[in-house]
């Protein structure tokens, strides 16, 4: 039951990726028409467009990092022996939970600061960009912690932990 919210939760968090994009190109496209036709451009659509790069990033980053499709060095971890790739493994996950920490620590105080600044063309608060640190840090935490508990509570091997998946549980691997 879980497993199936959480894989809604990220075919949802897909979806809204797919639609700022379309978003950022629908506004690009027609800024552009407008300005080089019109000699008028829609200066709100930069603001929506780099809002839209920003949580698409963001966003992207909790998927890649879910779906193990982050950059890793596989091959060198590959070659390590069982209990030294186990380890190695860990070290790396507790340092993105730290790392992630404090994204998440700066992300809210950046929003905290700039929730009532606005910006100039929309006046949506400041404070809004910077939550999306917030938003990524924290998935991104809970992802690895969760990566953590399958490798010592679960026994997962190291090698299934690292082999890029999708939600519908299919592994892709790039054959040689």
């Amino acid at each position: 039951m879980t497993s199936k919210i959480l894989n809604r939760l990220f075919k949802a968090i897909e979806i809204l990726i797919a639609v700022l994009l379309g978003i950022m190109i629908v506004l690009v496209f027609a800024n552009v028409v407008a300005r080089k036709v019109f000699n008028y451009g829609f200066v709100w659509s930069e603001e929506i467009t780099r809002f839209s790069f920003i949580y698409l990033v963001y966003l992207g980053a909790i998927v890649a990092m879910k779906e193990n499709r982050h950059l890793l060095v596989e091959t060198a971890l590959v070659r390590l022996s069982h209990k030294v790739k186990k380890y190695l493994y860990a070290a790396l996950q507790i340092i993105i939970i730290v790392l992630m920490i404090l994204l998440t620590k700066g992300s809210y105080m950046l929003v905290i600061q700039t929730m009532n600044d606005s910006w100039a063309a929309t006046h949506l608060p400041q404070g809004v960009i910077w939550a999306s640190g917030l938003i990524a840090g924290t998935a991104i935490a809970v992802i690895a912690a969760v990566n953590l508990y399958r490798l010592f509570i679960l026994k997962i091997p190291v090698e299934e932990l690292i082999t890029p998946h999708s939600d519908d549980g299919a592994e892709n691997k790039i054959s040689d």
